[in-house]
């Protein structure tokens, strides 16, 4: 399992350029099944995103072709987590 921050660099102006690029790319994770939820890093600070079923090669490639990450607007970093202990309702991120 991973999580994906990308938070806003100097470049931040920019965002409301590449925005429909930005969730086309966010609509082509969840399509491949990598992403499992998106949202914004509080207050304002960029997104954040969950990930699974792929390895961190191929996120780090994915994470790549974000306009945003491509652009500057955001610095991506990936933090890959193995799940110890699991709630019953996640138990498929245990593989």
């Amino acid at each position: 399992m991973f999580v994906v921050t990308l938070k806003f660099s100097d470049n931040k102006a920019q965002a409301g350029q590449l925005m429909d690029r930005h969730k086309a790319w966010i609509q082509a994770g969840f399509d491949q099944g990598l992403f499992l939820m998106v949202g914004s890093l509080q207050p304002n600070m960029g997104g954040g995103i969950f990930a699974h079923d792929t390895t961190r090669e191929a996120l780090e490639a994915f994470v790549l072709e974000d306009p945003f990450v491509a652009e500057n607007v955001v610095t991506a970093e990936i933090l890959e987590i193995t799940p110890a202990r699991l709630d019953g309702r996640l138990e498929f991120l245990a593989a």
